[in-house]
């Protein structure tokens, strides 16, 4: 159990007083002849813990006669390792999950400027001590928000897995990015970057980083953000940089919830950084989609995506820019 705080002053010393079947994850690694892609099977986690409710949430602090996976009273962010992996034991690597804040009702959009950078510090020290796991090639923040997109516990939280293999994604864009360098390109991104920060995809933007709709976005809605420089980790970014990026993730993330007027807009929120033990990548960005594409409609994934492979996308990215653009986000005039 890590806990990160605002501030100092706090303790968090509680022991865990419940009583646990021994740890023991089951998944299994499996490949696809056809493809060659990996596949993790992790038929244990259909038992995971599935709640919505405050009462029995596992994510809130402990209290006299309901222990939780958090046994201060209180806390700002903790970060534990997942009793539901799908990652460890014999696969290797390792899943833990990060909860943003005590207060199961407020969503990582709500939250203060000094919230945001806790958990930026926290992600930030967790990816340098999962990078050092032998075995681990590449680390995955993520959040999934909103029962929508299969969130089974409504407190605000998110996860890291360290993947002991290259995910197929990673590896994609790891592939075009050697491409990049051996026609004689430098970084895949920073060209990427400088082009979109010049156009009508911008979104929202600060000195050090930018945030746009992709030109060729796969999902109705959907953002990415990177630093303008070239920085492959968030190990890479000083205190300035690191709040800055989580100031403009938050105002990314109030106008995705608040994108059709409800307040309610289900995301998921992935930190791309570079494959570990190589050079050819060298720029992390945060991707962030939603499935929804109108106030009352959603994208499924039906035969063209999900049999072939081929998105099709129903928003064209300059309207989605712009309409994210106009959001008015929380506690600005």
């Amino acid at each position: 159990m890590f806990y990160f705080d605002d501030g100092p002053g706090h303790d968090r010393t509680a022991p865990d007083t419940r009583s646990l079947h021994a740890f023991a994850p089951g998944a299994e690694l499996r490949h696809d002849r056809l493809t060659g892609e990996p596949v993790l099977v992790a038929a244990h986690r259909q038992t995971r813990t599935v709640s919505s409710a405050g009462g029995d949430c596992p994510l809130c602090p402990s209290r006299p006669g309901h222990p939780t996976e958090i046994p201060a009273g209180d806390y700002h962010v903790a970060v534990f390792e997942n009793r539901f992996p799908s990652l460890g034991g014999p696969v290797g690597g390792r899943c833990e999950v990060v909860s943003f804040s005590s207060d199961h009702d407020r969503s990582f959009a709500g939250l203060s400027d000094a919230r945001r950078f806790t958990i930026g510090r926290a992600w930030a020290d967790r990816t340098a001590a999962l990078s050092a796991v032998p075995g681990v090639e590449q680390v995955f923040v993520f959040e999934n928000r909103g029962a929508q997109v299969g969130a089974t516990l409504s407190h605000p939280h998110g996860q890291i897995y360290a993947y002991p293999y290259l995910p197929p994604v990673q590896a994609s864009v790891l592939r075009a990015a050697r491409a990049h360098r051996a026609a004689g390109g430098g970084c895949l991104l920073c060209p990427i970057v400088a082009d979109q920060a010049a156009g009508p995809l911008v979104v929202a933007e600060t000195e050090g980083f930018v945030a746009f709709v992709p030109e060729a976005a796969r999902w109705p809605y959907e953002v990415h953000i990177a630093p303008r420089g070239c920085v492959p980790y968030l190990t890479g970014l000083d205190d300035e940089g690191l709040a800055e990026l989580m100031y403009l993730y938050g105002d990314v993330l109030s106008r995705f919830e608040d994108l059709f007027g409800d307040g309610e807009t289900a995301y998921m929120a992935c930190w791309h950084q570079p494959p570990l033990h190589q050079t050819d990548l060298t720029h992390f960005y945060v991707q962030v989609f939603t499935t929804r594409r109108s106030a009352d409609r959603w994208k499924f994934l039906a035969s063209s995506e999900s049999g072939a492979g081929a998105f099709i996308n129903d928003v064209l990215p300059e309207t989605a820019a712009e309409r994210l653009r106009n959001v008015r986000v929380r506690g600005r005039a």
